[in-house]
């Protein structure tokens, strides 16, 4: 034993030499104006991509993205161990703290959805829905309209619409792939083109920054050129007139007719459900009061983040500007707020349909049923904060960018649309996205370019939506797998097919536009040819499954 000991005297020394040699490094190198040799490189997108790859192969979500942070940290640290490991911690800490609006938000839209459901509000109002909905086309289509009447924001949309229609879906025999594709794709396309939006006073911003430029000018003539958003919300309702369903998402949808609404054995929201709690006396109202008041009270907090509601010498700010000096974490954190309070009044006061332990109850699972959205939340964060703030791939799509711009030319719009496809994908955020190209495309084309430079707007936003719609690490996809309990791998595999058809039409017509450049013929062009490639799929998947249907 003692001879052990000995041994590892030794060995213990060493290691405690070798970490002093990294922490005084690594200290070291913390004093000075610390750079990367990796930073503005081809490899500061690597992080994104590889956690992305590795999702997708092991569909491992957590450790996929927790490597592909842990690999930015060591290409930041140069590959010191110890500034690799110190730098991801700090950036997750950084992260979370600059998002606990949302967190907190999460938390408590789980709160309110497991108060519903336990107080048999969400029995209610899907028993009735099934009633006044009675077939998969209108359950899909009464999707749709909710979210588009939910534009202003898109965690919001996200949350809300998933947890309102997900009785309705699940009594259709609608898949929770195909409920989750739904609102994400009535989610940030919907926000993209709403004047008054959050993502409306974020293109603004970023636009008014440069001399010259009316922001909400500028995003409005911008709408009728994004036809990504605008084939995406067309596509939807050919999708559920027609009934047409191809690639994952179809298998899924075959198997929800049959009564399996998941599909894989992924299910971590099957439980979420436990109906043996529930009440049996719930009324409609126990659903739609809540929402209601959830939707009112969230525009009033982004509002409130705004100003709106204070007035400067006298003055009351009006809703768009309001709307473009809002914070959505802390709005929708303080609009939740209110909901929490006006719920343990109503259950407990008003209908006296549950306990105070009952509704306390709640609050507990309501966490419980957020924790993965939560977790995937934190490291998505966490990838985008190393990919862009510690390894600066944005500078380096931003000089690829402007070497290509002039040899471009009216071509230039859809270049624009796929770098910005590609980069919302790999950083899994539009706003960051646009933030780094609406610059980059005014400069290009000039202030005074007339309709080129509308048409490069609308390419940037569109692509910005399309990466950020399929990509695994964006916080607008998690929160639609969360709104709709799906398993986020699954609704990410059903969702690309469908993003990147119309993305595809949607390049094409880019094209066209910075030809053409005409608003209305472009458009009519546009929406003949998603049309027609729709038709086209559902001719071939009719074709395909013609043989089975037979035997």
């Amino acid at each position: 034993m003692q001879g052990t000991k000995r041994r590892l005297i030794p060995f213990i020394l060493v290691l405690a030499a070798i970490t002093g040699l990294l922490m005084t490094t690594a200290f070291a190198e913390g004093e000075a104006e610390y750079v990367s040799n990796f930073f503005a490189q081809p490899l500061s997108l690597l992080p994104p991509v590889l956690a992305i790859a590795l999702a997708l192969i092991t569909k491992e979500v957590y450790t996929s993205l927790f490597l592909g942070c842990l690999v930015g940290g060591f290409l930041y640290a140069n590959f010191n161990p110890v500034l690799a490991v110190t730098s991801v911690y700090d950036m997750i800490a950084s992260k979370v703290g600059d998002n606990m609006g949302i967190v907190v938000f999460l938390v408590s839209l789980g709160f309110i959805v497991v108060l519903m459901n336990r107080s048999g509000g969400s029995k209610a109002y899907g028993d009735w829905a099934k009633k006044v909905i009675k077939t998969r086309r209108g359950a899909l289509l009464a999707t749709m309209i909710l979210a588009l009447v939910l534009g202003v924001d898109d965690y919001f949309n996200n949350l809300t619409t998933g947890n309102v229609m997900r009785p309705v879906t699940d009594g259709h025999k609608i898949s929770r792939a195909k409920l989750a594709y739904m609102i994400d794709s009535t989610a940030a396309p919907v926000c993209i083109m709403m004047p008054i939006s959050s993502w409306a006073a974020a293109v603004s911003g970023v636009a008014e920054s440069m001399e010259g430029v009316s922001g909400l000018q500028l995003f409005i003539s911008a709408i009728p050129w994004n036809y990504y958003a605008i084939l995406t919300i067309f596509t939807l309702i050919i999708l559920a007139v027609f009934d047409i369903d191809f690639g994952p998402m179809k298998v899924h949808e075959d198997n929800a007719k049959r009564g399996d609404i998941y599909t894989t054995p992924e299910r971590p929201y099957a439980d979420a459900d436990d109906e043996s709690k529930n009440s049996t006396n719930g009324k409609v109202i126990d659903l739609i009061i809540p929402v209601i008041v959830l939707i009112v009270s969230c525009v009033s907090g982004l509002l409130f983040t705004g100003g709106f509601f204070t007035p400067d010498s006298g003055t009351y700010m009006n809703v768009m500007d309001a709307f473009a000096n809002c914070s959505a974490a802390s709005g929708l954190m303080y609009g939740s707020f209110i909901v929490v309070i006006f719920c343990f009044i109503y259950f407990l006061v008003l209908r006296r349909s549950m306990s105070f332990v009952q509704v306390t109850d709640c609050i507990a699972e309501g966490f419980k049923i957020m924790v993965p959205a939560i977790l995937i939340l934190t490291f998505a964060w966490a990838i985008s904060g190393v990919t862009n703030d510690l390894l600066g791939a944005k500078f380096f799509v931003e000089a690829a960018m402007k070497s290509s711009a002039e040899s471009l030319a009216n071509f230039l719009p859809g270049v624009i649309f796929l770098v910005a496809c590609g980069l919302a994908f790999a950083t899994g955020t539009s706003w960051g996205t646009f933030g780094i190209l609406i610059p980059i495309v005014v400069a290009t084309f000039g202030v005074d370019a007339g309709t080129i430079l509308t048409v490069g707007l609308g390419a940037c936003l569109g692509g910005a939506v399309m990466g950020d719609h399929c990509s695994p690490i964006s916080d607008t996809t998690i929160l639609a797998s969360t709104g709709a309990q799906c398993y986020h791998l699954n609704h990410v595999k059903t969702q690309i097919p469908y993003a990147v058809t119309v993305a595809a039409v949607a390049f094409v017509n880019h094209i066209l536009a910075g030809l053409i450049q005409n608003v209305v013929i472009n458009l009519i062009i546009a929406l003949v040819s998603m049309f027609a490639v729709l038709m086209i799929i559902r001719a071939v998947t009719s074709k395909n499954t013609a043989p089975m249907a037979s035997k």
